[in-house]
């Protein structure tokens, strides 16, 4: 095999490869003969058939397996040879000429064909000892646990029938049809339905008109679903709902006590208080760890600037880009509608997938160097995870995943990045500064992870 670099300009590589037809031969007389001792072919003794019988018969596609194997060993042999790696899959090139291709698989031609890559770029490591960044950290004052152990002890409040008008807070039974110009519409009608007048639980505008109803009334409430309403074909219409009032029931006064905590299958309300408190902490934490986060990053940025594979960066704003336009639409916006131009979003997304190409490589690297590994257990969670996603379709989610080395690659990458920064944040100076739950939980202008 005749393997001759063509083309290196920054880091893309094309290599030639010419495979005489002495060795292709050379390969189908192996495959043939190993064939011999294995053929069952009418007419002949087990172990018999003449070889040439055999070629007559099976030359040609022996020859196509040969030439399929060579394309599929031949990149990643002769890559890894060159010591490079390849930020994306090899392509290759070869002649779409029928007739040169016969004469190669009938053994009378050279196989000549070419490998397009890029390569991944060579990346020097700085030292991270002089990155500082500072850990916003919310003190939980008790009346904000106190407040939203209320709230969740209303799931647990008990009601009792009146014979009076509902009221914001009562709770009405309702039987109710949606309709569209004069038309029932699906999802648009249930029947005993429980409702918290002031829950905000249905389409603005609908549990204000059950106001002032009492049970066994009829009423004909007229709203407008949201422009951003989730289904496409409500979105923005007006719906008159035909409602029956069936009952009218008004919460009963309730201690905040253990008894309340039992009812929502705690133990005590101390321990509810707890739990609370720790869901609270969980959720300020990952903001807090994204803030951190977000800094490093920024960091990493201003400290590494070198070549990228325009693949991998066309790859990665292609990712970016369908999610934009996805959302967009969705939302029934425009650019403009957002202040900009789809020109300038292009050239600002594009940045971004930049810096996301940028900062995987230098993460990647660092990774590498520091031994930092995903196991198997942990992409068996989060495989599991992902398969939870989509119930009643475990079984094929399951095998997407294992027949699709690039699909499982995916769920890794956000294991290992986020492993990475673990790491990270080990070896620079971190800080903790309080601030309040406003400055916390104020969104970043763009996304913090790299893997998409």
């Amino acid at each position: 095999m005749q393997v001759k670099e063509t083309t290196a300009e920054g880091l893309k590589r094309v290599i030639e490869v010419v495979v005489p037809a002495s060795d292709l031969e050379a390969r189908l007389q192996t495959r043939l003969h190993e064939a011999k001792d294995q053929a069952r072919i009418k007419g002949f003794r087990p172990g018999k058939v003449p070889v040439a019988h055999l070629r007559k018969m099976y030359g040609r596609s022996m020859m196509a397996e040969i030439v399929n194997q060579i394309l599929n060993d031949t990149p990643r042999t002769v890559i890894a040879d060159r010591n490079e790696r390849s930020a994306m899959r090899p392509e290759i090139e070869m002649t779409e000429d029928e007739g040169e291709a016969e004469k190669v698989l009938s053994g009378k031609e050279d196989f000549r064909f070419k490998i397009s890559y890029e390569m991944l770029p060579t990346i020097e490591l700085k030292d991270t000892a002089g990155i500082k960044v500072e850990r916003p950290v919310v003190e939980i004052p008790d009346d904000e646990v106190e407040e939203q152990v209320k709230r969740i002890a209303e799931n647990a409040r008990s009601f009792e029938p009146v014979e009076e008008a509902a009221k914001d807070g009562d709770r009405v039974t309702i039987d109710f049809v949606g309709k569209i110009a004069g038309e029932a519409f699906d999802g648009g009608s249930a029947a005993d339905q429980a409702l918290v007048l002031g829950s905000k639980s249905f389409i603005p505008g609908f549990e204000d008109q059950l106001v002032g109803a009492t049970a066994g009334e009829e009423r004909a409430v007229t709203v407008s679903f949201p422009e951003d309403y989730g289904a496409e074909n409500l979105a923005g219409k007006e719906a008159v709902f035909d409602v029956t009032v069936k009952a009218v029931a008004r919460p009963v006064e309730q201690e905040l006590d253990d008894e309340v905590a039992k009812k929502l299958g705690i133990e005590s309300l101390e321990r509810l208080r707890t739990v609370v408190r720790e869901q609270i902490e969980s959720q300020y934490g990952m903001a807090t760890r994204q803030k951190v986060k977000r800094q490093l990053l920024d960091a990493l940025d201003k400290d590494y600037d070198f070549d990228l594979p325009e693949k991998l960066v066309q790859a990665e704003f292609d990712n970016i880009w369908a999610q934009v336009t996805r959302e967009l639409e969705q939302a029934g916006k425009s650019f403009e509608d957002e202040e900009t131009t789809e020109e300038k979003a292009r050239e600002e997304y594009m940045t971004l997938a930049r810096r996301r190409v940028r900062l995987g490589l230098v993460l990647s690297e660092m990774g590498e160097k520091a031994g930092v590994q995903i196991s198997d257990e942990e992409m068996q969670r989060a495989l599991f995870e992902q398969i939870r996603r989509f119930p009643g379709q475990e079984q094929q989610i399951y095998e997407f995943y294992q027949k699709n080395p690039e699909a499982l690659a995916s769920l890794r990458a956000p294991l290992y990045e986020e492993k990475v920064v673990d790491w990270l944040l080990t070896k620079i100076d971190v800080t903790d500064k309080t601030v309040t739950k406003e400055e916390l939980m104020k969104e970043d202008e763009e996304p913090v992870a790299l893997a998409s």
